[in-house]
Protein backbone atom coordinates (compact mmCIF):
# COMPACT_ATOMS: atom_id res chain seq x y z
CA UNK A 1 0.00 0.00 0.00
CA UNK A 2 1.23 3.50 -0.86
CA UNK A 3 2.20 5.25 2.36
CA UNK A 4 1.90 8.80 1.08
CA UNK A 5 -0.87 9.04 -1.51
CA UNK A 6 -0.88 12.21 -3.59
CA UNK A 7 -2.68 15.04 -1.81
CA UNK A 8 -4.68 16.71 -4.55
CA UNK A 9 -6.48 20.00 -4.02
CA UNK A 10 -10.27 19.82 -3.99
CA UNK A 11 -11.26 20.74 -7.55
CA UNK A 12 -13.98 23.04 -6.23
CA UNK A 13 -11.27 25.50 -5.14
CA UNK A 14 -9.77 26.23 -8.58
CA UNK A 15 -13.21 26.02 -10.18
CA UNK A 16 -14.46 28.62 -7.72
CA UNK A 17 -11.60 30.94 -8.64
CA UNK A 18 -12.39 30.55 -12.35
CA UNK A 19 -16.01 31.46 -11.58
CA UNK A 20 -14.82 34.51 -9.63
CA UNK A 21 -12.75 35.70 -12.60
CA UNK A 22 -15.72 35.34 -14.92
CA UNK A 23 -18.16 37.06 -12.60
CA UNK A 24 -15.81 39.88 -11.57
CA UNK A 25 -14.14 40.40 -14.99
CA UNK A 26 -11.11 42.19 -13.51
CA UNK A 27 -9.12 44.57 -15.69
CA UNK A 28 -5.60 43.23 -16.28
CA UNK A 29 -3.09 45.93 -17.19
CA UNK A 30 -0.21 44.65 -19.31
CA UNK A 31 3.16 46.13 -20.10
CA UNK A 32 4.29 43.26 -22.19
CA UNK A 33 5.99 41.50 -25.04
CA UNK A 34 5.24 42.98 -28.48
CA UNK A 35 5.62 39.53 -30.07
CA UNK A 36 2.77 38.00 -28.06
CA UNK A 37 0.71 41.03 -27.05
CA UNK A 38 -2.40 40.07 -29.04
CA UNK A 39 -2.34 36.51 -27.74
CA UNK A 40 -2.03 37.83 -24.18
CA UNK A 41 -5.01 40.13 -24.69
CA UNK A 42 -7.16 37.37 -26.14
CA UNK A 43 -6.25 34.71 -23.58
CA UNK A 44 -7.14 37.22 -20.84
CA UNK A 45 -10.58 37.58 -22.41
CA UNK A 46 -10.93 33.81 -22.74
CA UNK A 47 -10.12 33.40 -19.04
CA UNK A 48 -12.99 35.78 -18.27
CA UNK A 49 -11.06 38.95 -17.48
CA UNK A 50 -10.56 42.19 -19.44
CA UNK A 51 -7.17 43.20 -20.89
CA UNK A 52 -5.62 46.59 -21.43
CA UNK A 53 -2.23 46.99 -23.09
CA UNK A 54 -0.90 50.40 -22.09
CA UNK A 55 2.72 51.43 -21.66
CA UNK A 56 2.89 55.15 -22.37
CA UNK A 57 4.59 56.66 -19.29
CA UNK A 58 2.05 59.48 -19.37
CA UNK A 59 -0.85 57.13 -18.58
CA UNK A 60 0.35 53.94 -16.90
CA UNK A 61 -0.15 55.24 -13.36
CA UNK A 62 -3.74 56.18 -14.16
CA UNK A 63 -4.42 52.92 -15.98
CA UNK A 64 -3.11 50.69 -13.21
CA UNK A 65 -5.34 52.53 -10.75
CA UNK A 66 -8.32 50.96 -12.53
CA UNK A 67 -6.81 47.48 -12.74
CA UNK A 68 -7.20 44.32 -10.71
CA UNK A 69 -3.64 43.20 -11.50
CA UNK A 70 -0.57 44.35 -13.43
CA UNK A 71 1.55 42.12 -15.71
CA UNK A 72 5.16 43.13 -16.39
CA UNK A 73 6.71 41.03 -19.18
CA UNK A 74 10.27 41.76 -20.38
CA UNK A 75 10.10 39.68 -23.57
CA UNK A 76 10.90 42.59 -25.89
CA UNK A 77 12.90 44.68 -23.49
CA UNK A 78 14.06 48.29 -23.75
CA UNK A 79 15.40 50.81 -21.25
CA UNK A 80 12.37 53.03 -21.85
CA UNK A 81 10.01 50.16 -21.14
CA UNK A 82 11.78 49.43 -17.84
CA UNK A 83 11.22 53.02 -16.71
CA UNK A 84 7.54 52.67 -17.57
CA UNK A 85 7.32 49.39 -15.67
CA UNK A 86 8.76 51.07 -12.59
CA UNK A 87 6.19 53.89 -12.78
CA UNK A 88 3.31 51.44 -13.12
CA UNK A 89 4.69 49.00 -10.55
CA UNK A 90 5.18 51.66 -7.89
CA UNK A 91 1.65 52.92 -8.42
CA UNK A 92 0.32 49.37 -8.22
CA UNK A 93 2.19 48.83 -4.95
CA UNK A 94 0.77 52.06 -3.52
CA UNK A 95 -2.76 50.90 -4.37
CA UNK A 96 -2.36 47.26 -3.37
CA UNK A 97 -2.74 46.01 -6.96
CA UNK A 98 -0.87 42.68 -7.33
CA UNK A 99 2.02 42.64 -9.80
CA UNK A 100 2.89 39.56 -11.87
CA UNK A 101 6.43 39.64 -13.29
CA UNK A 102 7.38 37.42 -16.23
CA UNK A 103 11.22 37.45 -16.44
CA UNK A 104 11.38 36.36 -20.08
CA UNK A 105 14.91 35.38 -21.04
CA UNK A 106 16.48 36.16 -17.67
CA UNK A 107 19.94 34.63 -17.86
CA UNK A 108 20.21 35.01 -21.63
CA UNK A 109 21.91 38.42 -21.42
CA UNK A 110 23.26 40.56 -18.56
CA UNK A 111 20.73 43.30 -19.43
CA UNK A 112 17.76 40.99 -18.96
CA UNK A 113 19.06 39.49 -15.74
CA UNK A 114 19.92 42.89 -14.27
CA UNK A 115 16.52 44.25 -15.27
CA UNK A 116 14.66 41.47 -13.47
CA UNK A 117 16.75 42.00 -10.35
CA UNK A 118 16.12 45.74 -10.54
CA UNK A 119 12.36 45.20 -10.76
CA UNK A 120 12.43 42.70 -7.89
CA UNK A 121 14.41 45.14 -5.74
CA UNK A 122 12.32 48.20 -6.56
CA UNK A 123 8.83 46.67 -6.51
CA UNK A 124 6.70 44.41 -4.37
CA UNK A 125 6.13 41.54 -6.80
CA UNK A 126 3.19 39.28 -5.97
CA UNK A 127 4.03 36.47 -8.42
CA UNK A 128 7.20 35.71 -10.36
CA UNK A 129 6.09 33.51 -13.28
CA UNK A 130 8.93 32.01 -15.28
CA UNK A 131 10.24 28.87 -16.90
CA UNK A 132 12.69 26.55 -15.16
CA UNK A 133 15.80 28.10 -16.67
CA UNK A 134 14.77 31.63 -15.71
CA UNK A 135 13.84 30.66 -12.17
CA UNK A 136 17.07 28.70 -11.75
CA UNK A 137 19.10 31.74 -12.79
CA UNK A 138 17.22 34.02 -10.41
CA UNK A 139 17.44 31.52 -7.56
CA UNK A 140 21.20 31.33 -8.04
CA UNK A 141 21.03 27.55 -8.02
CA UNK A 142 21.84 27.05 -11.69
CA UNK A 143 19.68 27.41 -14.76
CA UNK A 144 20.20 27.81 -18.48
CA UNK A 145 18.36 29.91 -21.03
CA UNK A 146 18.79 30.02 -24.80
CA UNK A 147 17.15 33.12 -26.21
CA UNK A 148 13.84 33.04 -24.36
CA UNK A 149 13.62 29.25 -24.06
CA UNK A 150 14.38 27.25 -20.94
CA UNK A 151 17.39 24.97 -20.84
CA UNK A 152 16.31 23.59 -17.49
CA UNK A 153 17.71 23.72 -13.97
CA UNK A 154 20.79 22.14 -12.48
CA UNK A 155 19.13 20.61 -9.42
CA UNK A 156 15.74 19.63 -8.06
CA UNK A 157 13.02 21.83 -9.60
CA UNK A 158 10.97 22.02 -6.40
CA UNK A 159 13.93 23.12 -4.31
CA UNK A 160 14.97 25.59 -7.01
CA UNK A 161 11.52 27.19 -6.99
CA UNK A 162 11.46 27.21 -3.19
CA UNK A 163 14.85 28.89 -2.99
CA UNK A 164 13.78 31.51 -5.52
CA UNK A 165 10.62 32.23 -3.53
CA UNK A 166 12.57 32.57 -0.30
CA UNK A 167 15.29 34.78 -1.78
CA UNK A 168 12.92 37.09 -3.67
CA UNK A 169 10.02 37.16 -1.22
CA UNK A 170 7.55 36.37 -3.99
CA UNK A 171 5.27 33.54 -4.96
CA UNK A 172 7.16 31.63 -7.65
CA UNK A 173 5.21 30.00 -10.46
CA UNK A 174 7.63 27.86 -12.46
CA UNK A 175 6.28 26.32 -15.64
CA UNK A 176 7.44 23.03 -17.08
CA UNK A 177 6.26 19.49 -17.77
CA UNK A 178 4.98 19.69 -14.20
CA UNK A 179 4.47 23.26 -13.00
CA UNK A 180 5.77 24.17 -9.54
CA UNK A 181 4.10 26.93 -7.53
CA UNK A 182 5.46 27.89 -4.13
CA UNK A 183 5.64 30.68 -1.58
CA UNK A 184 8.80 29.12 -0.14
CA UNK A 185 6.84 27.05 2.34
CA UNK A 186 3.85 25.51 0.59
CA UNK A 187 4.42 23.74 -2.73
CA UNK A 188 1.83 22.90 -5.38
CA UNK A 189 2.61 20.68 -8.36
CA UNK A 190 0.27 21.35 -11.27
CA UNK A 191 -0.01 18.25 -13.42
CA UNK A 192 -2.32 19.66 -16.10
CA UNK A 193 -1.04 20.51 -19.56
CA UNK A 194 0.12 19.01 -22.85
CA UNK A 195 3.52 18.95 -24.63
CA UNK A 196 1.98 20.86 -27.56
CA UNK A 197 2.00 23.95 -25.33
CA UNK A 198 5.81 23.94 -25.44
CA UNK A 199 5.84 23.93 -29.23
CA UNK A 200 3.92 27.17 -29.60
CA UNK A 201 5.37 30.66 -29.18
CA UNK A 202 3.74 32.73 -26.47
CA UNK A 203 2.24 30.16 -24.13
CA UNK A 204 4.51 31.32 -21.30
CA UNK A 205 3.37 34.91 -21.78
CA UNK A 206 -0.24 33.78 -21.91
CA UNK A 207 0.23 31.83 -18.69
CA UNK A 208 1.28 35.07 -16.98
CA UNK A 209 -1.89 36.78 -18.21
CA UNK A 210 -4.11 33.97 -16.93
CA UNK A 211 -2.21 34.02 -13.64
CA UNK A 212 -2.87 37.74 -13.26
CA UNK A 213 -6.59 37.20 -13.90
CA UNK A 214 -6.79 34.64 -11.08
CA UNK A 215 -4.58 36.64 -8.71
CA UNK A 216 -6.83 39.68 -9.23
CA UNK A 217 -9.76 37.89 -7.54
CA UNK A 218 -7.87 36.07 -4.77
CA UNK A 219 -6.23 36.75 -1.44
CA UNK A 220 -4.01 33.66 -1.59
CA UNK A 221 -1.70 34.26 -4.54
CA UNK A 222 -0.10 30.83 -4.26
CA UNK A 223 -3.37 28.95 -4.63
CA UNK A 224 -4.54 31.38 -7.32
CA UNK A 225 -1.36 30.90 -9.35
CA UNK A 226 -1.67 27.11 -9.17
CA UNK A 227 -5.34 27.30 -10.17
CA UNK A 228 -4.49 29.55 -13.14
CA UNK A 229 -1.89 27.14 -14.48
CA UNK A 230 -4.27 24.23 -13.98
CA UNK A 231 -7.00 26.02 -15.97
CA UNK A 232 -4.59 26.91 -18.76
CA UNK A 233 -3.19 23.39 -18.73
CA UNK A 234 -6.63 21.81 -18.82
CA UNK A 235 -7.47 23.96 -21.84
CA UNK A 236 -4.26 22.69 -23.44
CA UNK A 237 -5.24 19.08 -22.79
CA UNK A 238 -8.62 19.58 -24.40
CA UNK A 239 -7.16 21.54 -27.33
CA UNK A 240 -4.58 18.85 -28.11
CA UNK A 241 -7.26 16.19 -28.44
CA UNK A 242 -8.47 17.55 -31.77
CA UNK A 243 -5.53 19.59 -33.07
CA UNK A 244 -3.79 18.70 -36.35
CA UNK A 245 -0.71 20.85 -35.71
CA UNK A 246 0.62 23.91 -33.88
CA UNK A 247 -1.77 26.46 -35.33
CA UNK A 248 -4.95 24.45 -35.05
CA UNK A 249 -3.81 23.78 -31.46
CA UNK A 250 -3.35 27.53 -30.91
CA UNK A 251 -6.90 28.28 -32.04
CA UNK A 252 -8.32 25.45 -29.97
CA UNK A 253 -6.40 26.61 -26.89
CA UNK A 254 -8.29 29.90 -26.84
CA UNK A 255 -11.61 28.18 -27.54
CA UNK A 256 -11.12 25.56 -24.86
CA UNK A 257 -10.19 28.06 -22.16
CA UNK A 258 -13.18 30.23 -23.05
CA UNK A 259 -15.46 27.19 -22.97
CA UNK A 260 -13.98 25.47 -19.92
CA UNK A 261 -16.86 24.58 -17.63
CA UNK A 262 -16.74 24.65 -13.87
CA UNK A 263 -17.71 20.98 -13.84
CA UNK A 264 -14.94 19.92 -16.19
CA UNK A 265 -12.35 22.00 -14.38
CA UNK A 266 -13.39 20.81 -10.92
CA UNK A 267 -13.24 17.20 -12.08
CA UNK A 268 -9.96 17.42 -13.97
CA UNK A 269 -7.77 19.98 -12.15
CA UNK A 270 -4.70 18.10 -10.94
CA UNK A 271 -3.03 20.25 -8.30
CA UNK A 272 -0.94 18.24 -5.86
CA UNK A 273 0.07 19.81 -2.56
CA UNK A 274 3.43 18.74 -1.21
Amino acid sequence: MEKNPANFMDGAIPAGLLAAVRSGRPLIHHITNSVTINDCANITICAGAAPVMAEAPEEVADMVAAAGALVLNIGTLSATQVDTMLIAGRRANDLGVPVVLDPVGAGATPFRTATVRRLLDALDIAVLKGNAGEIGVLAGTGGSVRGVDSGGVAGDPVETARECARSTGTVVSMTGAVDVVTDGRRVFLVRNGNPAMDRLSGTGCMAASVTAAFVAVADDYTVASAAALAAFGRAGERAAAGARGPYSFRTALFDELAGLSAEDFAGNARIEER
